[in-house]
């Protein structure tokens, strides 16, 4: 079996390194897994990898903003590289935790534009976004489970456009946990302060966010402040989803399955 397609996994952007570092991190983990279906007798051969399939890497990373490359240009690189190997399917995946204006307006506007530069020899499709995945709830869930608690909370970003909060809140629900937001209400005092009214001694708070970086920084600042004026309340904050191999084979399989 061999590779038909690249993938280009798209990534917010940040002037913080760490999510870039992370999310080349992620890229290395997911060809691993690619190559693992591709080859599943030699799964023992750490050796072996995508990589040596063809002289083109066939995931590769791009930020769509605070870049100095713009993504359909970005895209338009990836491709020339493809059409050298003979792999004319790419595969723009966005890793993007709810549906905003970025998945939904500005990541195919920029495939569009690069679409037509780019011309027929290289088919480019739009993959769902990350946060549309089911198995995702595993990963939350997990979160959950290092950590005895009476109540729980996830905390998103947050998405003032119609519906883009409802695969979280979807989550939330499964999963018996409160929501709050970054962004918008509502936020993660209220919702803690709201728990310790009703009695809650131990709650536990998983960041919906896939990399570490300032706002989960800021996060960790707030749960702290939050803990020191509530001594009487266990806080536990978990930690962002991640760039792990659990990560990457849940982004791999969902890619094989669908």
């Amino acid at each position: 079996m061999t590779l038909t397609s690249a993938y280009l996994l798209v990534s917010h952007g940040s002037r913080d390194p760490r999510p870039q570092i992370a999310l080349e991190r992620l890229s290395y983990l997911v060809e691993e897994q690619l190559q693992l279906h591709i080859n599943p007798k030699n799964n023992s051969d750490k050796s072996n990898s995508c990589t040596v399939l063809s002289p083109v890497t066939m995931v590769q990373t791009a930020s769509l903003e605070l870049s100095e490359v713009p993504l359909w240009e970005k895209i338009e690189q990836f491709a020339n590289k493809l059409t050298k190997v003979g792999i004319n399917n790419l595969k723009v995946v966005p890793l993007f935790l709810l549906p905003g204006v970025h998945v939904r307006e500005d990541i195919p506007r920029e495939i569009a534009v690069a679409q037509e530069k780019i011309g027929p020899r290289i088919s480019i499709e739009l993959y769902p976004y990350l946060g549309s995945y089911e198995a995702l709830i595993k990963i939350i869930s997990h979160q959950f489970s290092t950590h005895p608690q009476d109540a729980k909370i996830i905390v998103a970003h947050g998405s003032r456009r119609q519906g883009g909060n409802r695969s979280v809140e979807a989550s939330a629900t499964r999963l018996n946990a409160q929501v709050a937001y970054w962004s918008i209400q509502p936020s993660l005092s209220e919702q803690v302060n709201a728990l310790i009214k009703q009695g809650q001694q131990n709650i536990t708070i998983a960041p919906y966010f896939l990399f570490t970086g300032g706002i989960t920084n800021m996060i960790a600042q707030q749960v702290q402040q939050l803990q020191d004026n509530s001594p009487h309340t266990k806080l536990n904050l978990g930690q962002p989803l991640g760039a792990t191999p659990e990560m990457a084979k849940l982004i791999v399989d969902e890619w094989m399955n669908s």
